[in-house]
């Protein structure tokens, strides 16, 4: 959290770029895939997810967005007319209520605060993102998005945790599958 407070705002824009880009060239999107991703939390300097949720729904790529109802996270599709309010968490959310239902997303962009080179993942605590892994489907790709490379090891991951697929970072993609899964 402190390395992400340390950069400009037009720092991490210019790297919320670089992942954004290399996200596309990674994992290259298509017409009708469904894609769940966060909303950035812009007091915590999260990756700025809407250059992804604008080039999605301009090549009619389904956006699906977590909203936390209660201790609920649902998954809430959206679209360019969409209506948004800030809630509770200084979130921008959508102000509908209506779950989607849908599991068998394509890709699930994540947020996290840090990552390592196994594809644990710390978030913010809530465990709302490990609840919701467990309900998607297995092929989902669940991906993080980071400022920063892995480093150190995270050394008390639950039984429970779920770990990433996959980190893309301003410079590199790394894969947490076994060879052969891809």
């Amino acid at each position: 959290m402190q390395k992400r407070k340390a950069l400009s705002t037009d720092e991490a824009f210019l790297l919320s770029e670089q992942i954004f880009k290399r996200f596309i060239d990674y994992f290259k999107p298509v017409t009708d895939q469904k894609v769940h991703i966060f909303i950035p939390i812009r007091k915590f300097m999260e990756i700025d997810t809407q250059i992804f949720i604008y080039y999605f729904l301009s090549r009619n790529i389904r956006v699906f967005v977590p909203k936390v109802v209660d201790t609920k996270l649902l998954s809430v599709e959206i679209f360019k007319n969409t209506v948004f309010e800030v809630g509770k968490w200084d979130i921008s959310e959508p102000v509908s209520d209506k779950d989607s239902g849908c599991f068998d997303f394509d890709y699930v962009i994540t947020p996290l605060l840090y990552c390592d080179h196994a594809g644990n993942r710390v978030g913010y605590g809530k465990g709302f993102y490990d609840g919701f892994f467990e309900k998607i489907s297995e092929e989902s790709k669940k991906i993080g998005v980071n400022y920063f490379n892995p480093d150190e090891r995270i050394d008390d991951v639950w039984e429970n945790d779920i770990p990433l697929d996959y980190l893309v970072t301003p410079t590199d993609v790394l894969s947490f599958l076994s060879k052969g899964l891809e």
